[in-house]
């Protein structure tokens, strides 16, 4: 398997210089030269299959020789042994035709931990096999950053620093990034938003003598391992409720359009998805993408839902190359247009191809309550604000006959106040998180600039240290 950038210029190259990569050296995203299918036997061959065989098969073609299939699979069972639930990701009925994907039984309670237990362990073993220590980076919005920190915590080859918005994430989201001890581990809390945090680690990137100086290597969803890891819970979840037999929907709460693309990469691989629903908060880029065709970034409004206060959908970029015939050109004419002007308009043929496959719905913070309210006062489950936001979307798209599977991206606890406000329970974390509010941070706080950001790395991580004593 090869892949290509988005905006063309790239080198093409294979998985594990792919997975080691993150962003193109031309600032665009990696995706498969051409994508693999599997037949409707083959996704047959799924039902009542356990979560980490399927997510193997699913991942397989995209790594392709890289790796024998024993190691891969062997991979894939580590990642989802760290979940709680014996189903790793479970499906749930919540009413008539509507279930919820259970994503969140990981070690920090959200979906970001079924990629990211599976990065770490790649990227193990690939600087095991090349004998390089490498820079993990990467901007959160809250979940992202918790889950690389467990992920890589303790690795020898391996420093992680994660950019996250100053007050901007959940009390819960914060400490567990802050609270791990492990030498390898940094936090950065920026004075700024997500996006202000995304594009210093896209700057980072960028800086092509800093880049290989300190062995960058990127956790976003900007890392086509990141994508490819999630596919698999869109063939499982599928699988469960009949398919390829009957067709099925998925409606994805998302900020980075990361999550939604992996359902889009399924659906690309043959698995019959009817429709794919983009549910966001207020902040709706989006939503006036694709009622509008103008992407263009607005400010940012602080939810209850802070994993998707986002403006800038890196992940968008992937479907615009799709949807503009794979035209590189094209793609790199908009994101410079983006960066200068702060937006574009979608062109017609392509506004089109995008809409014959997503749908998008907002909710606003009155909205997202209500749901929490409803859902548990009619189920007795409790669901955190981005779900909450999810199952909004999904219910003004239910069609008969074509089940319909809203993402549970986050466990209530994570999210305490809002659902607090909702419902008037108090929801409680896990008992191996139950003394989080007690333990020590270690944080630092830096402004919004890639300088400040570089100067740190350069000054704490292991891989420029040791280049330097060389």
């Amino acid at each position: 398997m090869r892949y290509v950038s988005t905006r063309g210029e790239a080198p093409v190259l294979g998985f594990s210089d792919v997975l080691m990569a993150g962003l193109a050296a031309d600032g665009g995203l990696y995706v498969p030269e051409t994508w693999p299918t599997l037949s409707r036997e083959e996704i047959a061959s799924f039902a009542f299959r356990p979560y980490a065989e399927i997510a193997a098969r699913v991942i397989a073609p995209f790594v392709g020789d890289d790796m024998e299939r024993a190691e891969l699979e062997a991979m894939v069972a580590a990642a989802a042994d760290t979940f709680r639930h014996p189903a790793t990701t479970p499906v749930t009925q919540i009413a008539p035709n509507h279930f919820l994907l259970e994503l969140f039984h990981g070690p920090t309670l959200a979906f970001k931990d079924v990629a990211m237990q599976l990065l770490a362990r790649l990227v193990d073993r690939r600087l095991a096999e090349t004998g390089k220590r490498a820079t993990v980076v990467g901007a959160t919005s809250g979940d992202t950053g918790a889950a690389a920190v467990e992920a890589f915590r303790g690795r020898e080859n391996v420093d992680v620093v994660i950019l996250y918005p100053h007050e901007r994430v959940s009390p819960v989201q914060r400490r567990q990034m802050t609270t791990v001890g492990d030498d390898n581990v940094h936090v950065l809390a920026i004075d700024g938003t997500f996006d202000d945090c995304q594009a210093i680690v896209k700057d980072m990137f960028a800086h092509a003598s800093f880049r290989e100086a300190v062995g960058l290597t990127g956790v976003n969803s900007i890392n086509w391992a990141r994508i490819v890891a999630q596919v698999g819970y869109y063939f499982a979840a599928a699988a469960a409720l009949g398919a390829p037999e009957r067709p099925v929907s998925f409606t994805v709460p998302t900020g980075n359009f990361g999550d939604i693309f992996a359902g889009y990469v399924a659906k690309r691989m043959g698995l019959p998805i009817d429709r794919l629903v983009i549910a966001t908060n207020v902040n709706d880029i989006l939503v006036r993408a694709l009622s509008r065709g103008d992407y263009r970034t607005d400010t940012v409004t602080p939810t209850s839902s802070p994993s998707m206060d986002i403006q800038v959908s890196s992940n968008f970029e992937r479907l615009l190359f799709e949807a503009y015939g794979r035209d590189g050109a094209a793609v790199a004419a908009l994101m410079g247009r983006l960066k200068q002007g702060g937006g574009f308009d979608i062109d017609t043929e392509p506004l089109a191809a995008i809409r014959r496959e997503f749908s998008a719905a907002s909710t606003d913070e009155a909205g997202t309550l209500a749901t929490i309210g409803r859902i548990h006062k009619a189920t007795d489950l409790v669901i955190d604000p981005h779900t909450a936001v999810g199952v909004a979307a999904a219910e003004s798209h239910l069609t008969e006959g074509v089940p319909m599977v809203t993402l549970a991206t986050a466990h209530p606890a994570k999210f305490a106040e809002a659902v607090e406000k909702a419902t008037g329970l108090t929801p409680r974390l896990p008992e191996a998180l139950a003394d989080l509010e007690n333990r020590p941070e270690r944080v630092m706080r830096l402004p919004a600039d890639t300088g400040a950001v570089e100067t740190f790395i350069a000054d704490t991580c292991r891989a420029t240290r040791e280049d330097a004593a060389q």
